[in-house]
């Protein structure tokens, strides 16, 4: 059994904050969210991708049009 724990890869772990969003953040947020991967503006904040996705429809932000018409979903 060791040998299987031993096998697994560990993952990075990211710290990534929590709690109240700055002026700043949410400006950069609103600024990011319409054209840019939410994943991307997670990494770039440092918070989860969940987060960013709470945060976003809180402030009722839309992906572009255009965006999601080059992602193929429009």
């Amino acid at each position: 059994m060791a040998k299987k724990k031993a096998a697994k890869k560990k993952k990075k772990v990211v710290k990534k904050k929590k709690g109240l969003w700055s002026e700043s953040e949410t400006e950069l947020l609103k600024k990011l969210f319409p054209t840019t991967p939410t994943a991307e503006i997670a990494a770039q904040l440092g918070r989860g991708t969940d987060a960013v996705k709470k945060k976003a429809s809180r402030m009722k932000l839309r992906k572009s049009k255009r965006y999601l018409k080059s992602i193929g979903r429009a």
